[in-house]
């Protein structure tokens, strides 16, 4: 790119940067970076860079490469939600799509910043997973690459099970900080004299009761059911070295930054292209530049036949609501109590307070389902793909169902020591939809390598309760 190109994309990323400023959005400062395929697409498939190697990034870098090279398909823009964020543009974007990128991105980084489903997220995440990268090359050299690699496999075949609300069993309470505080001894002249004793007392106490204290340990951390099986596995599996839990911790602590763009995929598109489309309009654009935004826009925003589009859903939800708050009707103002005009007020308020479950299952009306021509399709006996249901209702609740738990089986841990013999019993808890049997039979030798022990799980196969075994040598089901 010659350097007029630059100083004019600079232009117009402080153009754009006003005008989303006007609009009331909020985003953090973000730095943007125009970057060849090979880069963009590495930072795609690994989706933060200088992330820890697996092969499982490199066959997406070649799957999403390949696209690009044919034709395909091509990823205009990455954003990355740190503090300053980061957006990488292609080079081979023309200069409106690059405005369009732009726009676009700042309309994720704002929502990244506002949403209340981000308030937890690491914002300086870029930096905690190269300082992961550094410890799997440790290991790595110390323990062998296909060692490390092997057990990652694992691993990262369970990731996705971690509990999303991670954050709150973590916190303590005002009221329970405030009762252990009242409990603490007050402040002697001499504490520093007594603490020398103390600790010395403690040392000898906790080598002579080590056993007790980790009983007493484990029991403590032991809350069952469990949801969060990734990191229950990390803090109670009886095979793991320490080298091994560490491993888990990394790829816990990174699923917990990537758990809330999971669960707000169809919002933040949506968002981000809402935006990205008023911002583009109050440009001062040529004929022949809002030709090829209109063209670019219509292609981001479009119905996929065969598959839902978030972007194209998203944009619409956040259109109708703007609309009925604006120009409620008569039953809307007596019923609701909406005088109109609130219509922008409310598209922010949906931004910061929901999520994709919550935004569907209040905000997905009969009107827009008909306008969007929304449908439940599934395969009949194998053979056909058959249009099975129509009405709104049960459109908007299998869509809330898909997305319930990121679209992943809700499984929970149950009992850690079944049998007697620190053995994993797990349970599907079933919602109408039936686990695949291979896939489910896969995770168990992933959840085996992990825990050491045969692992259980309880299920419902053709309306009846069945458990699935893996003992380490061959699989079970009664």
């Amino acid at each position: 790119m010659e350097d007029r190109e630059i100083r004019e994309l600079e232009t117009a990323v402080e153009q754009i940067w006003q005008i989303a400023q006007g609009f009331g959005l909020d985003p953090y400062p973000t730095n943007f970076e125009i970057v060849p395929a090979t880069v963009m697409y590495e930072v795609g498939s690994y989706a933060l860079p200088g992330r820890y190697s697996h092969w499982t990034f490199g066959k997406a870098y070649h799957r999403m490469k390949t696209m690009y090279d044919f034709g395909l398909s091509k990823i205009y823009e990455v954003v990355i939600n740190t503090n300053p964020s980061y957006g990488f543009l292609l080079e081979t974007n023309s200069p409106i799509q690059n405005k369009m990128v732009i726009a676009h991105v700042l309309g994720h980084v704002d929502f990244f910043k506002n949403n209340t489903y981000f308030s937890k997220t690491n914002r300086r995440m870029v930096e905690s997973v190269s300082t992961h990268a550094q410890r799997m090359m440790e290991y790595e050299f110390k323990h062998g690459r296909k060692t490390v690699e092997r057990f990652l496999d694992a691993v990262l075949a369970i990731e996705e099970h971690i509990d999303p609300y991670f954050f709150i069993k973590r916190e303590i309470s005002a009221e329970e900080e405030k009762r252990r505080a009242d409990q603490r001894p007050k402040d002697g002249r001499y504490d520093d004299l007594w603490l020398l004793d103390k600790s010395e007392r403690e040392t000898r106490e906790t080598t002579a009761s080590g056993e007790k204290h980790d009983e007493k340990e484990r029991g403590s951390r032991e809350r069952l059911p469990e949801k969060d099986l990734l990191y229950y596995i990390m803090k109670n599996s009886p095979s793991l070295a320490p080298w091994q839990r560490d491993a888990i911790a990394m790829v816990h602590e990174e699923m917990e930054y990537f758990v809330p763009q999971m669960q707000t995929k169809i919002m933040n598109e949506g968002w981000a292209s809402i935006w990205h489309a008023r911002i583009m309009r109050a440009l001062d654009l040529t004929d022949n530049d809002h030709i090829e935004f209109a063209n670019l826009h219509s292609g981001v925003v479009s119905p996929q036949k065969g598959q839902l589009n978030p972007y194209y859903l998203g944009y619409k939800i956040y259109e109708d609501i703007e609309r009925r708050w604006n120009e409620p009707s008569q039953d809307e103002r007596q019923k609701f109590n909406r005088p109109g005009k609130e219509g922008r007020d409310k598209i922010f308020e949906v931004r910061e307070l929901d999520n994709d479950v919550s935004f569907l299952r209040n905000y997905l009306t009969e009107e827009l389902c008909e306008e969007l021509d929304l449908f439940v399709f599934e395969l009949i006996e194998e053979e056909e793909w058959t249009i099975t249901e129509k009405r709104w209702e049960r459109v908007r609740d299998q869509l809330v169902a898909n997305m319930t738990n990121f679209g992943f089986p809700y499984l929970q841990v149950e009992d850690g020591d079944y049998n007697g013999n620190r053995e994993l019993y797990l349970k599907h808890c079933y919602e109408g939809t039936e686990l695949d049997l291979r896939y489910g039979r896969k995770a168990l030798e992933h959840v085996y390598t992990l825990w050491g022990r045969p692992v259980h799980l309880e299920t419902v196969i053709d309306e009846e309760s069945t458990v699935l075994h893996y003992n380490g040598d061959e699989h079970a089901e009664d």
